[in-house]
C-alpha cells in the first residue's frame, strides 16, 4: 500500500500544451509565405538596379492616394473588431462593409495607376524598373482580392450572429490579415519611393 501511494505521488499533473486555432496557424504560415516572397523580390530589385539599364519615371500620384485608403480601411477594419467585443452588431456590419468597399476603391486606384504608368510609356516588359512596379503591385493587388474574400466571409457571419463578444476567431483572422496586407503596402510604397 505505502508503495501504491509513494507511486502516486510521482505521477505529476500534466503540462498544459499551448495551442492554436487551425485556422489561425493556417494564417500566419500564408503571411510568413507572403513576407518571404516579397523579401526575395525587393532584395532581386536592388540587386537588379545595381546593374543599370534602370528607366526613370514618376511614380503616380495615385498610388500615394491608394495608400491613405488603405490606412483608413485599417482603422475601419479595427472598429469592426471594436464592435464585435461589444457586441455591437450593427456597427460591426457597418465597419465590416466600409472596409470591404475600401479595399475594393484601393484595387481600382491601383489599376489607375497601371493606367498612367502606360501613359508615362512604362510597360510590363522593356524596363526592369516598369517589370518591377507591376509585379509588385500586382502581386500585392492579388493578396489584396484574397483578404476582400476573407472579408467576406467576416461579413456573412456577422449577419449571421456567429461573429460576437465570445467568438472573435473569424473576425481576428480577418482583421490580423487585412492589417498584414496595409502594412505589407506601406512598405512597398515606401520601398519603391526610396529606391526609384
Amino acid at each position: 500500500m505505502s508503495e501504491l501511494t509513494s507511486d502516486i505521488s510521482i505521477i505529476e499533473e500534466p503540462q498544459e500544451t499551448l495551442s492554436m486555432n487551425p485556422r489561425k496557424f493556417i494564417m500566419w504560415l500564408f503571411i510568413v509565405s507572403i513576407l518571404m516572397l516579397f523579401a526575395a523580390m525587393t532584395s532581386a530589385y536592388l540587386v537588379r538596379r545595381a546593374e543599370g539599364n534602370w528607366l526613370e519615371y514618376d511614380i503616380p500620384k495615385i498610388f500615394s492616394y491608394s495608400s491613405v485608403v488603405l490606412v483608413i480601411s485599417s482603422l475601419t477594419m479595427h472598429w469592426a473588431y471594436l464592435s464585435a467585443k461589444k457586441d455591437n452588431f450593427n456597427s460591426l456590419k457597418i465597419a465590416i462593409s466600409i472596409t470591404f468597399a475600401l479595399g475594393a476603391i484601393f484595387l481600382y486606384m491601383q489599376f489607375q495607376g497601371w493606367v498612367e504608368l502606360v501613359k508615362e510609356n512604362v510597360f510590363f516588359v522593356g524596363n526592369p524598373a516598369g517589370s518591377f512596379m507591376y509585379i509588385f503591385t500586382g502581386l500585392h493587388g492579388f493578396h489584396l482580392i484574397s483578404g476582400l474574400i476573407v472579408l467576406i466571409f467576416a461579413l456573412v457571419a456577422a449577419f449571421r450572429l456567429r461573429i460576437h463578444a465570445k467568438n472573435l476567431n473569424r473576425l481576428e483572422i480577418a482583421a490580423t490579415y487585412w492589417h498584414f496586407l496595409d502594412i505589407l503596402w506601406l512598405y512597398l510604397f515606401f520601398f519603391l519611393v526610396y529606391f526609384h
